[in-house]
């Protein structure tokens, strides 16, 4: 079980987010705190494993107390939650497991949790991938990434909530992510194997299922993929 803390100036805020903390089978104590001063005091007198801090706070805001929080010998993960994403990079330089966009979305909650447990439980923290959109940065989990579509000299990166172009050539990084489960299935297609739920061989050509998305597999590139998906135990269909 996680003891978390949740802290935001608004009550209304702290009490809806501690509600929906509540219903996870994998929270224990939910402690609350409105303002920094109250969390930092929180932090001292209990032992928990992760907080969730708003950024926007008067007098001490929530970058101070994950700064604070740093400090320590064995700080509790910090999971930023707010209304913007001007603070994202800021977020990240202070190692936050997870940046959460008001309002908050349960099954956005629950990943964050589970993102929690993973480092918990001896998990390595998350590659982060630094990204524009509309002229703001944005920090991503390399393991939010379902797939990559290739365009130019550019890489298109697909999650389950948007798409980011960066520029990268999809062969710089079909080398720099094998490590991290991903494989080319085609000239335009870097693809996350956790991701892939099925293979079909089908009559305009293979193809795999990727967050819902049906993405061509090429004949050059079929073995590879036939040999990765059955030690990963995915069959093709017809």
């Amino acid at each position: 079980m996680i003891n978390v803390l949740v802290v935001d100036d608004e009550l209304p805020a702290v009490e809806e987010l501690a509600f929906l903390l509540g219903r996870d089978g994998r929270i224990g104590k939910v402690l609350r705190a409105t303002s920094g001063s109250e969390a930092l005091r929180a932090l001292a007198s209990a032992p928990i494993d992760a907080v969730f801090l708003d950024i926007h706070m008067p007098a001490v805001s929530g970058l101070e107390i994950a700064r604070a929080i740093a400090a320590g010998s064995h700080p509790p993960a910090v999971v930023f939650v707010t209304a913007d994403e001007d603070h994202a990079l800021a977020a990240f330089e202070l190692a936050a497991v997870d940046y959460l966009l008001k309002p908050i979305r349960a099954e956005r909650l629950s990943r964050s949790v589970g993102r929690i447990c993973e480092l918990r439980d001896g998990g390595s923290a998350p590659e982060m991938i630094t990204v524009d959109q509309g002229g703001t940065t944005r920090m991503i989990r390399r393991d939010d990434v379902t797939y990559v579509q290739a365009q130019g000299d550019y890489a298109r990166l697909h999650t389950a909530e948007a798409s980011y172009l960066i520029r990268v050539p999809l062969a710089d990084l079909e080398q720099q992510w094998a490590d991290a489960g991903f494989i080319r299935t085609h000239r335009s297609y870097l693809v996350a194997l956790k991701h892939i739920s099925s293979m079909k061989l089908a009559a305009d050509g293979p193809r795999v299922t990727v967050a819902g998305a049906g993405l061509p597999i090429s004949r050059r590139h079929l073995p590879t993929v036939r040999e990765r998906l059955q030690a990963n135990r995915i069959r093709p269909t017809a």
